[in-house]
């Protein structure tokens, strides 16, 4: 889905370049498909676009402007594991990508993989910029800092659809609004929130006050890939909206990732009537739509039918800034963005060296931060709280440290007792072996 998504914005918006991208992936049948995809639709658009394919990077990384990793080592097969294992312990995870049990078994499969990575691109285009997308975003971009100190950033369409949906909720026109978050990938507060210049909080609270529903229905709850633009506001999100009127800023990208990060109020999943992974936002029904894109796509490819006009509408989802942030920095527009960087005096409240979601400027010298010298303490009090997990968490993945394996999900608060956590983790790395390359 990224790739199509990705290859459609090319060709809609290359800059002042002509460009050459090449697909990798180590699944061959994978590769052959896709590349076969991006010829149709080159053809079908008659692109000015260069494509090339490989199973193995180190073929095409030589002299590239830019890398973009997308991975998910294992795929679907391993990523139901990080849930279904820890469900069988009481946790129930919605999504399992980002924190938790499920989030950090990930991040043990994921960061070996991308360390990798990072050493091939150092070897054949030292030059180049890294653009990572795959989750868990913050620990595997910490345990590149911690483990190569090569400059890697973080992109996730997170909070800028999140921007997006709290103006179409207030009635307010996208394109004048603008907005300050900071946080850690899928739990970062949006706290300063503006239309035209102004402060706008009041007007996104005197909506809300006239439609907030404190005993939500939980029957409309599917609120999964819904668009933001067609959705009544009431009928989602509604921890996101209690947590922004007790502490005036709103977490995003939503319930179905920050319930991730405040498990403690939603003992055994229980969500507003229903139960997170199960019935409200569905793991298994993450994992079919997964499944069902990629056959789906794997068919359009090796089709002999050429593509209709309706294959290339315009669809939403992680690709979508990329080209502006390309153009952004090879135009030297110094455009600000949402990213995932070492925060390093940034924000001043937040530890040092980790890293952290937050606002930065495009330039033609790479990522340029803002300083944030007003970030409320006790937001950051939250999140510094979590980026505890997430230092734990990347030293157990770059080591194969199984004891801050556990200790990390102790952190959490996910389970209390050791004994139950140590035998989840000794199931995890079991049936996960062969992407564990660390743990011996």
């Amino acid at each position: 889905m990224f790739t199509q998504g990705l290859i459609m914005d090319v060709m809609r918006n290359p800059g002042k370049h002509k460009w050459h991208l090449a697909l990798v992936d180590v699944d061959e049948q994978s590769a052959l498909a896709m590349f076969r995809l991006a010829k149709k639709m080159v053809a079908a658009k008659d692109a000015d676009l260069e494509l090339s394919m490989s199973t193995n990077r180190r073929d095409v990384l030589s002299g590239a402007d830019y890398v973009v990793s997308t991975i998910g080592v294992g795929g679907r097969r391993a990523w139901e594991q990080d849930v279904f294992i820890p469900r069988k312990y009481g946790v129930y995870q919605p999504v399992g990508d980002t924190m938790m049990p499920g989030g950090i078994s990930r991040a043990m499969r994921m960061v070996p993989a991308m360390v990798d990575v990072v050493r091939d691109i150092e070897g054949l285009c030292p030059k180049s910029r890294f653009f990572n997308y795959s989750n868990p975003m913050a620990i595997i971009c910490r345990a590149i800092a911690k483990g190569t100190g090569f400059p890697m950033t973080g992109l996730c369409i997170g909070v800028p659809h999140s921007q997006w949906y709290i103006s179409d909720f207030a009635g307010l026109d996208r394109e004048k609004v603008s907005s300050l978050s900071v946080g850690i990938n899928h739990m970062t507060f949006m706290y300063d929130f503006r239309y035209e210049g102004s402060p706008a909080w009041d007007r996104v609270r005197a909506k809300l006050d006239k439609e907030f529903r404190e005993d939500f229905d939980p029957t409309a709850l599917d609120r999964f890939h819904g668009d933001a633009q067609s959705e009544i506001f009431y009928l989602g999100e509604p921890y996101a909206w209690t947590f922004f009127r007790k502490h005036g800023a709103y977490p995003a990208p939503g319930d179905r990732h920050i319930t991730e990060f405040f498990t403690e109020l939603f003992p055994g999943g229980n969500y507003y009537g229903r139960k997170l992974g199960i019935d409200a936002y569905s793991f298994e029904g993450t994992i079919s739509m997964g499944d069902r894109i990629h056959e789906n796509a794997m068919q359009v490819a090796m089709s002999d039918e050429p593509l209709d006009d309706s294959f290339f509408s315009k669809s939403s989802g992680e690709h979508e800034q990329l080209m502006e942030i390309i153009n952004s920095i090879e135009g030297d527009d110094r455009k600000i963005y949402s990213v995932n960087l070492p925060n390093r005096g940034a924000v001043s409240n937040l530890p040092y060296e980790s890293v952290i979601e937050m606002p930065a400027v495009a330039t033609a010298t790479g990522f340029h931060p803002l300083q944030i010298r007003d970030f409320p303490d006790h937001l950051a009090g939250i999140v510094t709280r979590h980026l505890s997990i997430v230092e734990l968490a990347a030293a157990a993945a770059l080591n194969g440290d199984r004891n801050l394996f556990v200790e990390s999900i102790l952190l959490g608060g996910y389970l209390p007792d050791r004994k139950t956590v140590e035998a989840m983790v000794a199931e995890l790395i079991s049936v996960q072996r062969e992407y564990l390359p660390q743990f011996k």
